[in-house]
This record gives C-alpha cells, sequence and structure tokens, in this order.
C-alpha cells in the first residue's frame, strides 16, 4: 500500500445540526480502487465531498497530502444539459486556472488527446445536450482528466445509463487505475459494479463494513447496511445478490 493521500480519523460530518455520518476511520491512496456503497441518505455523498475538501468535519481529523491534485464527476442528473457549450469547450472550463481567459493551442491539443483516449475525439464539437448517457459520462470523465488528479472520486458514475456503457465505464475506470490513479466512487449497484471492485466500504451513517467483496457482500452485512435481508448466491464464480422477498432478480 502507497501513502495516504487523504486520512480519514474519527470523522463525524453533517449539515447544520445533523450529523450524517458519525466515527469514520479512513485512508485512500493511489492504490486504492473502491466502492462505497449504502442504501440513500447513508452517508455516500458526504463522504465524497470530505474526501474532496468540499466539506469540513463536525469532528475528527482529516489529513492530506500536499498540494494533492483531487477530481470529482458528479452525478448525470444533476448538470444543466441545455447550458450553451460544445463537449471541447465543457472540458476546457475545467482546466485549472489562468491568468488568461482563452485556451493555448496545447491545451486543445490535451483536450483533444483525453477525449480520443475516452472513445468520444469525434465529438468535441457537439453540444453537450446531443450526447447520449455514456457519451455524458464520459465527458465529466475528461473534465476530470484535464486537470491531471492524483486521485479521481465519482459520485453514482453509471446512474442511469445500460449495461453496456455500465461496463465500459467500469473498464475505463479499472485503465485508469492501472496507469496509477486513484480511485473511489459511490454506487448501489451492488451486482454491476461493487461486485466487480477490488476494494468495497459499506456505509450507513457509520462505515459498516470493508474489504474485498467477498468479506463484505455477506447476508449480515448487508442487512446491517440496507436494513433488509438479502441473500448472497455464486454464479460462475461471482457474487450475486438477490432479494428474497419477491422474484429471483439481481439487486441494483
Amino acid at each position: 500500500m502507497s501513502a495516504p493521500l487523504i486520512s480519514l480519523r474519527s470523522v463525524d460530518a453533517g449539515y447544520r445540526n445533523s450529523t450524517v455520518l458519525h466515527d469514520v476511520t479512513l485512508s485512500v491512496s493511489r492504490d486504492s480502487f473502491t466502492g462505497i456503497v449504502g442504501p440513500s441518505g447513508a452517508g455516500k455523498t458526504t463522504l465524497l465531498r470530505l474526501l474532496l475538501g468540499s466539506m469540513k468535519p463536525q469532528r475528527g481529523v482529516i489529513d492530506r497530502a500536499a498540494r494533492l491534485p483531487v477530481s470529482y464527476v458528479p452525478q448525470l442528473e444533476t448538470v444543466d444539459w441545455n447550458f450553451p457549450a460544445t463537449v471541447s469547450e465543457c472540458v476546457l472550463m475545467s482546466r485549472a486556472a489562468r491568468r488568461v481567459p482563452w485556451a493555448s493551442r496545447a491545451e486543445r491539443g490535451e483536450v483533444a488527446a483525453v477525449l480520443d483516449r475516452l472513445g468520444i475525439g469525434d465529438l468535441g464539437e457537439r453540444h453537450i445536450r446531443e450526447l447520449s448517457g455514456g457519451q455524458q459520462q464520459r465527458m465529466f470523465l475528461a473534465r476530470a482528466l484535464i486537470r491531471k488528479p492524483q486521485l479521481l472520486l465519482l459520485d453514482e458514475p453509471t446512474s442511469g445509463v445500460d449495461i453496456s456503457t455500465r461496463h465500459a465505464v467500469l473498464h475505463l475506470l479499472a485503465d485508469l487505475h492501472a496507469d496509477g490513479m486513484g480511485i473511489v466512487l459511490t454506487t448501489h449497484d451492488l451486482n454491476g459494479i461493487a461486485a466487480h471492485l477490488p476494494h468495497l466500504v459499506c456505509v450507513n451513517k457509520h462505515i459498516v463494513a470493508e474489504g474485498t467483496p467477498e468479506e463484505v457482500i455477506t447476508p449480515d452485512v448487508l442487512e446491517e447496511t440496507f436494513g433488509a435481508q438479502m441473500e448472497v448466491l455464486q454464479h460462475l464464480g461471482m457474487l450475486v445478490v438477490v432479494d428474497p422477498g419477491g422474484p429471483r432478480r439481481m439487486v441494483s
């Protein structure tokens, strides 16, 4: 394990007089490829904001590596897709602050290279409202990567996209991690995403469990995390979570 980029120690966090997360201790490094799972309102996005530095803890300590470059990819549903910008313009807006407002030739070349790497190099001049869900997600990944982060944070990166796009995004993130980038993402998709990640953190107001999928995707941990009984099966060597209270279907 490489040196931590960010460490949380006994952290409480919340909004106004409400505490959303209690007594959270967690370290993130460039070796991290971590999924944060839990129900709605469990504190997943709050934990991302603490890691991003956009939110201060109510109690506890957060240690952060000096001058740490961190990028954040929000949920697609939170974005105004009618904003008048092309894909290239939207990515350029994310570049580090400069004294001059216009982009240099080198910066435009960097944007083109990032778009090419993400498979949307031919969409640079397309308006962002004309993109499919998968293309929108890749554009926001490009916005994040243009800042050359050591740590990439993503809030529900596969929400609202189809299965093929979900797999494509997961493969892209795996490639970025293989290049040495730490990655932390939130997800409610136990079968499609969480079971494929090397490290999971189960959250419901506090950290219920963390470890490999085999260690934390268990009936006891899932019941404490989601407040419902779930069955965990093995199918073709993969963990599959099913809802015993209804039809035999995968939980996502």
